[in-house]
């Protein structure tokens, strides 16, 4: 048993013993292959073997690159459930999809015409708010009802319902956008954020565009298409900026600028460019000195989130152990169950890139944030090599580690 555990034996759920697979089949040697990931081939190899762990996002992103597959072919998502949480959210996903491909001309009116806009935006909004708990079932449970019902208002509503409609529908494609990216489907998470952008555009609302323009550069993040990313920034960032007003009575636009530069820190900082990752992320925590704690659509920017991010970014870079310390010992006072995750997740990526020295902490960390929001974390691929590799490290066992290998699907 020894022996096995020091080889680190292959397991087909992890992302290294895919990458070897993949690269196999194109006929990729390991040296060819770490080249064009820009790895030395002794780390893609101990990534290969399990030696090694895939704590950040930018390297799986460069190892598909190199491999010439998608993120999701190395990732394996979308995961089967293995809860009945899980397989509850995974339910609303195919009616959600027929909702996200449906066109405004599909006749939809019948089945929700006769509900007040008032009770639709209302809807949505709560929706929006159990998105953001990740309680994804819920969120998603009547969508596309509710995505019909505003079709439905914007063609027979008068000028200003249609104005209202339009914005409930690009909250409620913000609401599938949240639910398919964290249920592992990306694709539909891109769909969602297409058509956000498509509503936007027929309003006349720089920060909703704003917004919209932020959930497209995000889902194209998440395909690992950071090059197209940072060009719909590029052109978000001109487009809001004219109106962004950090002091003024509507501080909206400023809240999406402020995201806006966060999402291009991170993206800066998974391609290895961390001076342009520092000056996005001081730019942002500039506004978000002067807006305060501000809400839109659940994004949630402020000071809190802004630190939060950082810690993101630094694990991205390479950072993550002595920024986690930082960050541990003063926790940004983030609100909702999500974002709370979300930190606690970043905290255990952060300690798991010590080398073992943290590995404690590590576990503390993903087994509050498996707690906190289960579903989100026991459907990112992260996690789940983040405990195998934890759990490869390990010189004693750890109920908690056990716990959390059995929660996560982890052989």
């Amino acid at each position: 048993m020894a022996q096995d555990k020091a080889k680190a034996s292959p397991d087909d759920q992890a992302i290294g013993q895919r990458s070897r697979r993949i690269r196999e089949q194109r006929g990729l040697s390991l040296e060819v292959a770490a080249g064009l990931a820009g790895l030395s081939k002794g780390y893609l190899s101990k990534l290969e073997n399990g030696l090694k762990g895939f704590t950040r996002r930018g390297l799986i992103e460069d190892i598909a690159e190199a491999l010439g597959c998608s993120v999701a072919d190395l990732t394996g998502e979308p995961y089967p459930a293995r809860d009945r949480r899980t397989a509850e959210a995974l339910a609303v996903l195919p009616a959600m999809t027929v909702a996200l491909y449906e066109t405004p001309e599909h006749d939809r009116s019948g089945r929700v015409a006769a509900l007040p806009l008032e009770r639709l935006l209302s809807a949505v909004a709560q929706a929006n708010a159990l998105c953001e708990e990740s309680r994804y079932a819920l969120a998603g449970r009547e969508l596309p009802a509710l995505l019909g019902g505003l079709h439905a208002q914007a063609a027979i509503g008068s000028s200003e319902q249609r104005q209202g409609a339009l914005r409930g529908l690009t909250e409620g494609y913000v609401v599938a956008f949240g639910v398919a990216r964290h249920l592992g489907r990306p694709e539909l998470a891109m769909q969602a954020a297409t058509r956000a952008r498509e509503t936007a555009q027929q309003l006349d609302d720089p920060a909703l565009a704003g917004f919209a323009t932020l959930m497209t550069a995000s889902g194209f993040s998440r395909l690992g298409a950071r090059r197209a990313a940072d060009n719909v920034l590029s052109g978000g960032f001109a487009e809001i900026q004219p109106t962004a007003d950090p002091s003024g009575p509507d501080k909206r636009a400023a809240e999406a600028l402020g995201v806006m530069h966060l999402v291009s820190a991170q993206l800066a900082a998974r391609s290895g460019r961390a001076d342009t990752a520092q000056a996005h992320l001081s730019e942002a925590t500039d506004l978000a000195q002067r807006t305060g704690e501000q809400n839109t659509l659940q994004w949630h920017f402020g000071p809190a989130n802004v630190a939060s991010w950082s810690l993101a970014i630094a694990v991205e870079t390479e950072r993550g152990p002595g920024v986690a310390e930082r960050i541990d010992a003063d926790l940004p006072l983030v609100t909702s169950a999500g974002r709370r995750s979300r930190l606690h997740f970043d905290l255990a990526r952060g300690y798991a890139q010590a080398e073992g020295q943290r590995d404690d902490l590590a576990i503390r960390h993903i087994d509050t944030a498996d707690r906190i929001a289960p579903v989100r974390v026991r459907n990112d691929p992260i996690a789940r090599d983040l405990v195998s590799m934890v759990d490869r490290r390990a010189r004693r066992r750890v109920w908690e580690l056990e716990s959390l290998k059995r929660r996560l699907g982890v052989s």
